[in-house]
């Protein structure tokens, strides 16, 4: 759904643009050399952190049109197939948080093949559906980029795996505006490294945001998996993410987070079909005044067109004395103004996590998660400005439709949902749909892991989802799905630099099919120490 009137509501999140000058300007740097610092990263002199390199084997295999749930989810779209090897090498260096001034870089690289993926795309000539074969490439770049911090503020540019800032990467069932579910995008990055002192607040209260602009470059993906009979492909697209988050004093035995997530994909070209015949194309081309208009998502003659979504997310940390710590956290999405108002009932993900301060605990942290999308506002959307000329002149801003928008493609990446992995993602849509066909789902989500031993950890999941369609496509009979995995790594004490890790997991219902299958990976990682000043 499209952005109604909310300007006021998204005015807080300014601050995620505003606050570094405001930091820079505290520290006696004068505005315009705010970014003085950032634009000679590799140029200028400053420290490194660590280099890391790691080579990594993998091989999956199941029974099932596609890999368990659990073993392609939040894996960043390393896993597309049911059957697959792969090779992986890569090459990390961080930033060197104890420096002032410090940078750093990654290359990513997998190859490999495996199964593919039969859909089905109508042919016009023909009047009848065919099945449409996509495969996984054979190798891709996963990641690329440079990166630089001065102080508490970082730049990134190029494509960098990123997951939630607020859920437990490991454990979760992914952040619902942004998981780690889907490759990553070539793009810029800049924010703030960790939380920060907001000033006079003597530690108090912190602040932590970062703003991004990215470029969508699925669009070979969107149309082959395309049915050429009804709905839309696009092309083109360019995605933004803004997050801006407050927390109190971490060190206090009580802290909580709070703040907002907003995401959008603007710009492109949209092709309809209708009954397998192409009919209207809607150009929106790329202009710098969309880029600036999509800092803060306003509505009228500022409105950008687009999918424009989000969440408002809130945390409770509490810390017991032993070390042991408790969190409660809540994520409310929005897909428009009566979202962002609140006026979608119980929507939501609800989680409890626990966290263990001995590494070496039989249970080291445990996660359950309550995920319900049902409600969006209601069934009904009428905004008279839809319908130039219509009598009715009053508003009804529901059917939210989560993840889905009338100009671009849904919320997804290469097929795979950006946002929460719980809501079947594009890539599993057998007639070629790149929408949701399933927002309407709710579910429970429970994670755990451990240690064996000092050389042996474990790591399992479970989820079970029920799914009614969407308002405007409901599904004849609910759909559901179970879905779990066991997962064990083994890293020795004399080698700790090797790691074997062995999955085993399935899926049972018709949301997402009948698949079993098991993965296991061989990975040996290397250091080399660089230092410069």
């Amino acid at each position: 759904m499209d952005l109604p009137a909310c300007h006021a509501i998204f005015r807080p999140c300014s601050v995620i643009i505003l606050y570094p000058i405001l930091y820079f300007h505290s520290m006696g740097i004068r505005k315009r050399h705010c970014i003085l610092p950032l634009l000679g990263l590799i140029a200028a002199s400053g420290a490194m952190a660590q280099t890391t390199w790691k080579a990594e084997a993998t091989a999956n295999a199941g029974s099932g049109r596609f890999a368990p749930y659990y073993i392609s989810t939040n894996t960043h779209g390393a896993v597309n197939t049911a059957d697959g090897a792969y090779a992986r090498a890569s090459i990390i260096s961080g930033l060197d948080l104890g420096e002032r001034f410090s940078w750093g870089f990654g290359a990513d690289f997998i190859a490999g093949g495996g199964k593919g993926t039969t859909y089905e795309r109508y042919d016009s000539e023909a009047g009848q559906w065919r099945p449409n074969r996509i495969s996984a490439p054979n190798a891709w770049v996963q990641q690329l980029y440079a990166e630089a911090k001065y102080r508490g503020v970082f730049i990134t540019a190029g494509m960098k795996e990123h997951g939630s800032a607020l859920l437990c990467q490991s454990l979760s069932s992914g952040d619902i505006t942004y998981s780690g579910n889907t490759r990553p995008m070539p793009g810029i990055r800049i924010g703030f490294v960790d939380f920060q002192d907001v000033p006079f607040t003597r530690g108090w209260l912190q602040i932590e945001g970062v703003v991004e602009y990215a470029k969508m470059l699925d669009a070979d993906w969107a149309e082959d998996h395309f049915n050429f009979h009804s709905g839309h492909y696009t092309w083109g697209q360019w995605y933004t993410y803004k997050r801006c988050y407050f927390r109190t004093m971490p060190s206090q035995p009580l802290s909580v987070t709070f703040g907002m997530q907003a995401a959008g994909q603007f710009c492109g070209y949209t092709q309809y079909y209708r009954g397998g015949i192409k009919s209207e194309l809607i150009s929106h081309p790329v202009t710098a005044s969309y880029f600036l208009k999509m800092l803060i998502p306003r509505y009228g003659e500022d409105y950008v067109p687009g999918s424009h979504n989000g969440s408002w997310d809130i945390k409770a940390t509490y810390r017991l004395r032993s070390g042991h710590e408790i969190m409660a956290y809540y994520q409310s999405p929005w897909e428009d103004g009566s979202g962002v108002g609140k006026l979608n009932g119980f929507d939501g993900l609800w989680g409890l996590e626990y966290r263990n301060p001995d590494t070496q605990a039989p249970i080291t942290g445990a996660v359950v998660e309550y995920i319900d999308f049902t409600n969006q506002s209601g069934p009904i959307h009428w905004s008279p400005g839809d319908i130039p000329g219509t009598d009715i002149t009053s508003n009804a801003t529901g059917y939210d439709n989560y993840y889905n928008n009338n100009i671009t493609n849904g919320y997804a990446y290469y097929g795979r949902g950006i946002g929460s992995p719980m809501i079947i993602s594009p890539f599993y849509n057998l007639r070629g749909q790149n929408n949701f066909i399933c927002t309407r789902t709710r579910g429970v989500h429970i994670g755990a892991e451990g240690r064996v031993s000092r050389a042996v950890s474990w790591r399992a999941m479970f989820s079970w989802r029920k799914g009614w369609g969407n308002y405007s496509q409901p599904f004849l009979s609910p759909r559901s799905d179970t879905s779990a995995m066991a997962e064990c790594r083994w890293q020795p004490a004399s080698m700790p630099a090797l790691a074997v890790k062995g999955q085993i997991a399935f899926d049972s219902g018709s949301l997402y099919g009948d698949n079993f299958g098991a993965l296991v990976s061989v990975s040996y990682t290397g250091n080399l120490t660089f230092k410069k000043k």
